[in-house]
């Protein structure tokens, strides 16, 4: 009984048609702090900040990716956050300069 158990807990791999291994998970990282964004993480949250064009509609397909963690959404930060990586990105301009939220 044991022996046919054991196969049953090991990790299993995913592999692509070419018989190499993939991962089914990859981790992604807070843009406001660093940290990996592990996947017990249910409080993160990754929002994409379209481009638009000079009459100001939406360009398909370009946007920039802002992934924040949970550590900072429970602390109240994140729109502290999202205002100084947006400055950083070039769609705001002068709103984040007083701001001093994690560096």
């Amino acid at each position: 009984f044991f022996l046919l158990r054991r196969s049953v807990f090991r990790h299993s791999i995913c592999r692509t048609k070419r018989a190499s291994a993939s991962d089914l998970y990859i981790p992604r990282k807070c843009m406001a702090t660093n940290r990996i964004i592990h996947a017990a993480d249910h409080a993160s949250v990754q929002m994409n900040i379209g481009h638009v064009d000079e009459s100001g509609v939406f360009i398909q397909g370009r946007f920039n990716p802002i992934a924040l963690s949970g550590f900072v959404r429970n602390r109240g930060d994140a729109d502290a956050a999202v205002n100084r990586l947006a400055t950083k990105m070039g769609f705001l301009k002068g709103v984040a300069e007083k701001n001093t939220f994690l560096g």
